[in-house]
């Protein structure tokens, strides 16, 4: 009996957890400003349903042996909670972008702690897997490749839980250390971490597959005005991953949001760029493109051009200046405007964006 009572509070925390995880995935994709009252009141009573029943998980007698997993999945769900309180609680106007960027790194920490339990939990094994994949997990975790290292690994500072210069490396359970594989880098937007923003692609790197980059600047956003502080480090992150695993240098794509977005361009651009698709989102066409000789390499390279019509920080209008500088000086230009989005993440455009590189 008490197994069975265990195994029922398991199995609504799970369920409540992943419910929560997958509606903040939308409210992110559609934050934006005049919109926030109804995203609130679209993720509270998913967030009182998930607190009761992680109240419930907590409060279970934990079967011997099973003590560890039970913390793990717990410290999972009481994050996913706290992303959605910090997300719809209410706060004075000082607070309110802070709490929503606190929001979506616990968001993050939510996934972090989960993605181990994926072997475990089959719902857990899905929502890390694109659908194509869902009646096909186990495929995702072969026995691993003697001498190759595998999953997500961070690298660079430890003094934080989000230390500035670190990294995040996603190697594909299905890497065989042999087949070259695409490199994905992806960059956050100001005041992020790619701790975080890793959480972005990893579905997709999982599911078709890729290796994943997402390194942190080194002050809080990145080195807009003076690119080459954290251009370096991003070029010998890049090496580093080259030189360790197999990659297919022919798709090695720059991307990232908003400040991100506008270094890919600066940094993709440079003389010594090793990247062959860039793709910003909800980023600008800086002015020192213009200055530092930018442009004139911009010929025949590649670059997925993604920005919002509601963009209320960066104008949808810089976007279409960006795509005109950027077609005149020939590059080869494949611009996207997203109707209904606003300064956020599409996560949908992910996979146009791997289409667009020829992967999966």
């Amino acid at each position: 009996m008490a197994l069975d009572a265990y195994g029922n509070a398991l199995a609504a925390v799970g369920a409540a957890t992943l419910a929560l995880l997958e509606a903040f995935e939308g409210v992110q994709r559609r934050v934006h400003p005049p919109r926030m009252l109804s995203l609130r009141e679209t993720l509270t009573p998913l967030r009182d349903r998930q607190a009761d029943a992680l109240a419930r998980f907590q409060a279970a007698a934990v079967p011997e042996g099973l003590a560890p997993f039970h913390e793990q999945l717990a410290s999972g769900a009481e994050a996913a909670r706290n992303a959605a309180s910090l997300f719809v609680e209410p706060a004075p106007p000082a607070e309110l972008a802070p709490r929503v960027l606190a929001s979506f790194s616990s968001h993050c920490r939510s996934q972090e702690r989960l993605y181990p339990l994926r072997l475990a939990l089959r719902p857990l094994s899905r929502y890390f897997a694109e659908p194509a994949w869902h009646a096909r997990l186990a495929e995702l975790d072969p026995e691993p490749v003697s001498g190759v290292t595998l999953g997500l690994h961070r690298g660079g500072p430890e003094e934080d839980v989000l230390p500035r210069g670190a990294f995040s490396l996603y190697v594909p359970e299905r890497c065989d250390g042999k087949t070259p594989l695409p490199l994905v880098v992806a960059l956050h937007g100001g005041f992020g971490h790619g701790h975080d923003f890793v959480w972005t692609w990893l579905r997709e790197a999982r599911s078709r597959p890729f290796l994943l980059l997402a390194p942190s600047s080194r002050g809080m956003t990145w080195s807009l005005d003076a690119p080459a502080h954290d251009t370096g480090m991003l070029h010998a992150l890049v090496a580093q991953v080259c030189a360790g695993w197999p990659v297919d240098r022919s798709r090695l794509l720059l991307t990232g949001l908003s400040d991100g977005a506008s270094f890919t361009l600066l940094a993709g651009l440079a003389p010594d760029s090793p990247f062959s698709h860039l793709a910003p989102v909800s980023g600008v066409l800086h002015p020192a493109n213009f200055a530092n000789g930018n442009l004139e390499r911009a010929r025949g390279r590649r670059v997925w051009l993604c920005h919002g019509a509601l963009d209320w920080l960066f104008p949808v209008s810089l976007a279409r200046l960006a795509r005109d500088e950027l077609v005149r000086a020939g590059a080869a230009v494949e611009y996207r405007e997203i109707p209904d989005l606003s300064h956020a993440y599409p996560r949908e455009e992910n996979q146009a964006i791997l289409r667009w590189l020829d992967v999966g």
